[in-house]
């Protein structure tokens, strides 16, 4: 017996084949990166890549050294700059320190975070609430955990990326119904083994278009059909129904849904993601949810601010009116300039405004922006394919007079560009 391994003396290295080259993981995106370098080389300013160098406000900002109205950052209920919010933020960060560095089954709850979580079932009238260190996160976590191998997940085909990455993480089955079909989802529905276990995944408000779901009738279908309903409000929070709960309290189907997962960097004006529910074994989550378990836990002062907001949102009737207000000026304001609209009315605080293609999108992008009017600029794969289209999102804090200017600067920017008369 030897410790050295037998080689024949005549082995030379050099003669041996060489290894295949190591394959570029990155190669798969170079049709993206040449149209990105394509577009940028036209002189037009990168529309991922703007950088705030002050915010003055919930509407306003400094950005290239311009003042500029902001009308794409889903500040809906504009609570980031609210005293009592800020406020809270800083006492909790004299408190608790900048950070947890742990979990919450850990080191890693602290009295802001059961405080929030408190707030929340307040909010809502549940009888529990998680909050987990982001909306990705929550949806994530919470549907990879319900739906898992041999369950079905029945989810609208416009979902939320965070809505399929949970399905993925889970190992579900997944079916897609049309966007916003009642019809199709009672078929799918209906082809499922009736023993196996089904959630049926729904958003209040669709992000893209700004379009608000059949809610009644697509949780009277889900429930036919013996299926556990999850409803993620992150876009309806704080300024749909009596008590700003959501597309679901407006439309009357409280009782009936079974989970509601929402996020703070909206309405709530921080960061942050939340699951609320009535069901008796809800707390089991923080033992079996991986993105809840092994994660850090949110700082302190994050969730301060986010518990001092919530509070002040549940009072918050006068904002959700002037919401509305500007809501509905602004999507009648430019469906009378010429610009095309993705839903007839404002269905919600986003208005779309639907573009022919990417090159003409980017071109009226960029001059609003020069304009001194920030948007948000979205293309596939964010979108459908072939569906380009700048979104504004406002805010409880738009004056009259901000959105009066607007209007003007679409209104200038689309006869510059050529897209209105």
């Amino acid at each position: 017996m030897t410790d050295q391994l037998d080689q024949p003396d005549d082995v030379n290295l050099a003669d041996l084949p060489t290894p295949p080259g190591t394959h570029d993981l990155l190669a798969k995106f170079q049709p993206l990166i040449r149209e990105r370098e394509a577009l940028l080389a036209t002189g037009v300013r990168d529309p991922f890549a703007i950088v705030m160098t002050e915010v003055k406000s919930p509407t306003r900002a400094i950005i290239d050294g311009r003042d500029t109205i902001l009308l794409g950052t889903y500040n809906y209920m504009g609570m980031t700059f609210d005293p009592d919010v800020v406020a809270a933020g800083k006492d909790a960060l004299d408190r608790f320190g900048s950070g947890t560095t742990g979990s919450r089954v850990l080191n890693g709850t602290y009295h802001p975070h059961k405080d929030v979580e408190e707030a929340l079932r307040d909010f809502y009238g549940t009888s529990s609430a998680i909050v987990f260190s982001t909306g990705y996160q929550a949806n994530l976590g919470v549907i990879s955990t319900l739906a898992g191998k041999g369950d079905y997940i029945i989810l609208d085909a416009d979902s939320h990326a965070s809505i399929y990455d949970g399905c993925w993480l889970g190992n579900a089955e997944v079916v897609r119904f049309r966007h916003n079909s009642v019809d199709d989802l009672d078929r799918r529905l209906g082809r499922l083994p009736k023993e196996a276990g089904k959630l049926v995944v729904l958003e209040g408000v669709y992000s893209m278009f700004g379009d608000v779901a059949p809610l009644p009738e697509m949780v009277k279908v889900a429930k036919k059909h013996g299926a556990m309903v999850l409803c993620d409000e992150a876009h309806g929070m704080g300024f749909f129904g009596a008590n700003g709960r959501g597309v679901y309290e407006e439309l009357g189907c409280e009782a009936d849904i079974d989970f509601v997962v929402g996020t703070f960097s909206k309405s709530v004006g921080t960061v942050g993601g939340f699951c609320v529910s009535n069901h008796p074994d809800f707390e089991v989550l923080r033992l079996v949810c991986r993105p809840y378990v092994f994660t850090a836990s949110l700082p302190p002062s994050v969730v301060a601010t986010a518990a001092a907001s919530i509070r002040k949102l549940k009072n918050a009737a006068d904002k959700r009116a002037h919401l509305w207000k500007n809501s509905r000026r602004l999507h009648a304001g430019l469906r009378e300039l010429g610009f095309t609209i993705a839903t007839e009315t404002a269905q919600s605080a986003i208005i779309a405004v639907m573009m022919p293609e990417q090159e003409t999108t980017v071109a009226l992008w960029q001059a609003l922006l020069e304009g001194g009017l920030y948007v948000n600029m979205a293309r596939p794969p964010a979108t459908p394919a072939g569906t380009f289209l700048l979104r504004c999102s406002l805010c409880a804090e738009h004056s009259d007079e901000e959105v009066g200017q607007i209007l003007r600067i679409f209104e200038d920017a689309g006869r510059a560009v050529g897209c209105i008369a």
